[in-house]
């Protein structure tokens, strides 16, 4: 049979850049994508908020979870109560921030999947929600109450999410957690109800989030924003007694205040989290140790940071024993400790970054060289990054001069965090577009794609063929930095990010040859081809033309709606041509 002959195949195949020129598809609102139920709102959000206390026979124990029909596993109820609390050495007076992030437990169907996986689809990729584990944002509470046996009150307010947007979540439990205190269960209820109420967390658009009398107004990013831009959202005069609050961000931490201690090592902090080596943050509170660790992930952003990191981390965590075994090298992770006894259990993770009380840096912070691991002994060791590894760049001495002189001169903590997102930007994107515009040649021309035979697959990527590239078109097209660049990349190339970046990018283009094909298939008279077929190979096409239809519905192909529905023309018509037998089985066959 010939080519022009043969059925047209559903197969699968390559991807996006050469011919990347087709535009995208015209998704539905989420609104829209299903009908919302009470508390749907909320989960879109939090999956709920626990009280975690102290019982002087129990311990730490979940005293409140609302919603009530909430469902937390054992497991994950004992992970809750022992991450919501400072270690006691930590010697947390007052009230303290932080956050953790833990593994959920395994089986769990979530009944706003379409709603969800629309939103997630939009969001830049550092963003988008890791199925596999829960965040806790925590606002705890420890004061004298010689009321109480133990002589203190101890309580935390714990926000449990899916989403990684540390500064919204931070935010609303400084506006509703020393309320809660004082008011109890008929406020966490009312809060709770509020959030039922808010708009769905749509990418891109400007939402107003009510909760007790404060309306917070932020944007999520959208994939399609430029990196390292933020609009700004404007603070508008509210008509009612609601108090206006915009956030800058969602989801970035301070990253000046994080990176003040150890800030002559920025840069090769940065390659020991591109290259997903084991880092352990140890600090004297969980405030530090997590605002930390969430500065490290970040600072290779626009990529992903592919593997588990722990904001605050502690030796009831139930993946304790698999993180601190000698039987094995250390994971790709980045774990934020607190308890001196992990300066002896982690003592052989071959880099660790001790860090002090994070303060408004007011001084020049004194050079300091990497230290030798054989040197940390405790956590009263002095701050510094303990290491034996060696970067594969030369210094970038401007940086450093740059932040130096910005802390002389009292330049503002958000102002020095910009100045440093922005070097990491550029330094992350010098790094990452001569693998982009390498990928991007291993797609298929688009004069390849023929309706009648399945998408043509991605080449496949060749290590060597990629090093040849860089000579000409390597990060010196774009970064003054000197040293291995050949070196990091090979590193790279081994990483867990690289295999997450690379992966995603795979998947992309897959599904841009796809909805090419699609659309080559929409531009072909089918009617014609039928009326020179038998009515087992019309079928037979009318078959894999539905699978096509419920393909790139199931994998949100990026194909626009108005192709989608001429698609439905073409195999209506063709089974209107068909006698009225095999019209009846067809419009009820691959319809779900």
């Amino acid at each position: 049979m010939s080519r022009r002959e043969r059925g047209p195949e559903p197969g699968s195949g390559g991807a996006e850049a050469t011919a990347e020129d087709a535009e995208p598809a015209e998704p539905d609102g989420p609104e829209q994508c299903l009908s919302l139920l009470p508390w749907d709102r909320f989960s879109a959000w939090l999956h709920c908020v626990c009280v975690v206390g102290f019982d002087l026979e129990l311990g730490q124990a979940v005293e409140v979870i609302y919603p009530p029909h909430s469902k937390l596993t054992d497991k994950e109820k004992t992970n809750i109560c022992y991450l919501s609390f400072p270690d006691s050495n930590s010697g947390c007076l007052g009230d303290t921030q932080f956050c953790f992030r833990f593994r959920r437990s395994p089986g769990r169907t979530v009944s706003l999947c379409c709603f969800l996986d629309q939103m997630d689809r939009d969001l830049p990729v550092y963003l988008k929600k890791d199925s596999a584990y829960y965040y806790g944002y925590v606002y705890f509470r420890q004061v004298r109450d010689k009321s109480l046996k133990r002589g203190y009150f101890q309580k935390s307010l714990v926000l449990i999410s899916k989403l990684p947007y540390v500064h919204l979540f931070r935010t609303m439990l400084k506006q509703i957690a020393p309320e809660y205190f004082e008011k109890s269960e008929a406020f966490l209820e009312a809060v709770c109800s509020d959030i039922d109420r808010w708009p769905p967390p749509v990418p891109g658009k400007v939402l107003q989030l009510p909760v007790m009398g404060v309306t917070m107004k932020l944007r999520i990013p959208t994939y399609r924003d430029k990196p390292g831009t933020t609009p700004i959202v404007q603070n508008t005069h509210q008509a009612d007694a609601q108090i206006s609050m915009a956030l800058p961000t969602v989801h970035e931490v301070d990253l000046f205040r994080c990176f003040c201690p150890v800030f002559f090592h920025i840069q090769m902090l940065w390659e020991l989290v591109l290259l997903g080596e084991p880092l352990v943050v140890m600090a004297p509170s969980p405030a530090e140790s997590s605002e930390t660790v969430l500065a490290l992930v970040s600072c290779i952003s626009p990529l992903k940071y592919c593997s588990d990191f722990r904001p605050y981390f502690t030796i009831h965590d139930s993946e304790f024993k698999e993180y601190t075994t000698r039987t094995q090298a250390p994971p790709s992770v980045i774990l934020g400790v607190t308890n001196p006894f992990f300066a002896k259990t982690l003592q052989h993770w071959p880099h660790i970054i001790r860090i002090g009380d994070i303060k408004l840096p007011g001084e020049v912070p004194k050079q300091v060289k990497v230290k030798k691991l054989k040197n940390l002994k405790t956590l009263d060791s002095k701050p510094g990054v303990y290491t034996s590894y060696k970067p594969y760049l030369n210094k970038d001495e401007e940086i450093v001069k740059q932040l130096q002189k910005g802390v002389q001169q009292k330049r503002p903590t958000e102002a020095q965090s910009v100045i440093l997102r922005r070097y990491f930007l550029e330094l992350t994107e010098s790094f990452i577009i001569p693998l982009e515009r390498y990928v991007a040649s291993l797609m298929p021309l688009q004069k390849c794609i023929s309706p009648w035979k399945s998408p043509p697959q991605l080449r496949q990527f060749s290590q060597d063929d990629f090093m040849k590239t860089l000579e000409k078109a390597g990060p010196q097209l774009t970064s003054g930095l000197k040293g291995d660049w050949i070196g990091l990349y090979r590193h790279f190339l081994k990483s867990p990010n690289f295999d997450g970046w690379f992966r995603s990018r795979q998947k992309e283009m897959t599904q841009k040859l796809e909805a090419l094909h699609l659309e080559a298939l929409c531009n072909e008279n089918l009617v014609f081809w039928c009326q020179k077929h038998t009515e087992v190979e019309t079928v037979d096409l009318v078959l894999k033309l539905k699978n096509k239809l419920l393909q790139a519905d199931r994998e949100h192909l990026p194909v626009k709606t108005d192709t989608l529905k001429k698609l439905q023309t073409h195999i209506n018509d063709i089974i209107l041509a068909l006698p009225d037998d095999l019209q009846d089985i067809l419009l009820k066959t691959g319809t779900t």
